[in-house]
């Protein structure tokens, strides 16, 4: 299987950026990836949360 090129950190924050309300193209054009990546790649990581350091509540 090929490796990621972004970490988790990172694709959290690309798709915290577009939930704040920057257009999906703008971050794609900003992060290098294509928009089908892009689409893909937020419904299959739907469900992830930004972790959270422990000891913390969300």
């Amino acid at each position: 299987m090929r490796k990621s090129r972004f970490t988790e950190e990172q694709i959290i924050a690309i798709l915290r950026e577009q939930e704040a309300g920057m257009p999906a193209a703008e971050v794609c054009r900003k992060h290098g990836i294509s928009s089908a990546a892009f689409t893909s790649g937020r419904r299959s990581s739907a469900a992830w949360t930004c972790p959270t350091p422990s000891g913390s509540a969300p």
